[in-house]
């Protein structure tokens, strides 16, 4: 029995497509490779543990029409319009991986002529400028690997919609977020969005052979509504505004980390912590780790020296109290 599928969506609903890659994750088969692929339009895409008031310049994607949607997986904010096409590789953990997913967009991209170099945790370049950007979601044993490749779209919109952490953008020695961006049309001015995806889908026929279309049953389309209600709702999208005592903030090699803390005699009574990081689950373990514990650096850094994971062992080297 074939379990290898293709669903290539036709509406450019970014809740809707955000809604559909968390239910493929939910309910593809561990021995299933699912590849979706999507445009959406006029939307900028934040990740899980992002503070959209932090990120986004909300009051221009209002004036403008711009829905702003949450994905399930880590990462930073992007802008998706007309000319982003957007891929997302669901499948079991043993079956596939993040390398994997990345080779196969790289030999699609070098059939166009396209030739590209890895950077950072999770950029694709050409020329030294970025034309994707990918995150990673696991859950129960399944692995959601989407990213966007940027081809014709409006680079201008970026600025006025991404609120971009000046730390970032220094530390990679550059002006603005504008400058270091790119359409694969700077390569390929004759490329379009069908043109990529045709080249992704015979690399994946190359690689893997057959791949079936995907098509959702009436009961699967009525459970892929109630994702889509979440993922339209403001709870999802906006989260709450917390009320807080004391804000931290830093950015580190894997992403910025910005901590809400609020007390109660003397200890931390309640954490909210916001973060780029790639890692979904890093907010909710630090916030799980710091809350209910005396506001001091060294119960927060004995808290934080408990969890083995790169992001915890560079903050147990910070100081949190206030000068």
């Amino acid at each position: 029995m074939n379990r290898n599928f293709v669903y290539i969506s036709e509406e450019v609903d970014a809740y809707l497509n955000m809604a559909r890659d968390e239910w493929f994750l939910d309910h593809v088969q561990a021995d299933s490779m699912i590849l979706h692929l999507y445009c959406n339009e006029n939307a900028v895409i934040i990740g899980k543990n992002q503070n959209p008031w932090v990120e986004c310049n909300l009051s221009n994607m209002e004036k403008d029409g711009v829905r702003l949607a949450r994905r399930v997986s880590g990462g930073g904010a992007v802008y998706h319009d007309g000319g982003n096409l957007n891929f997302s590789f669901i499948c079991g953990e043993d079956r596939g991986d993040k390398e994997a997913c990345l080779q196969l967009i790289e030999t699609a991209l070098k059939s166009l002529g396209i030739s590209c170099d890895r950077s950072g945790r999770n950029d694709m370049l050409r020329q030294g400028k970025k034309f994707s950007g990918n995150a990673t979601a696991f859950r129960k044993g399944k692995m959601l690997f989407h990213g966007t490749l940027l081809i014709s779209s409006d680079l201008e919109k970026l600025g006025a919609y991404l609120t971009v952490d000046p730390q970032k953008i220094q530390s990679k020695g550059i002006s603005s977020v504008r400058s270091r961006v790119c359409n694969l049309t700077e390569a390929v001015p004759e490329l379009t969005l069908k043109g990529a995806q045709k080249a992704i889908l015979c690399a994946l026929a190359q690689r893997d052979g057959y791949y079936g279309e995907w098509s959702f049953s009436a009961s699967e389309a009525e459970e892929v509504a109630q994702y889509h209600s979440r993922h339209r709702s403001e709870a999802w999208r906006l989260g709450e505004t917390p009320r807080f005592d004391y804000q931290w903030k830093k950015r580190f090699p894997w992403g910025g980390v910005q901590l809400l803390f609020s007390f109660e005699k003397g200890k931390i009574a309640k954490l909210s912590a916001f973060s780029d990081a790639m890692d979904p689950d890093f907010c909710h373990r630090l916030e799980a780790a710091l809350t209910g514990i005396p506001f001091r650096d060294e119960d927060i850094l004995l808290a934080l020296k408990k969890d083995p994971s790169p992001e915890f062992s560079d903050l147990a080297t910070c100081s949190f109290i206030p000068l």
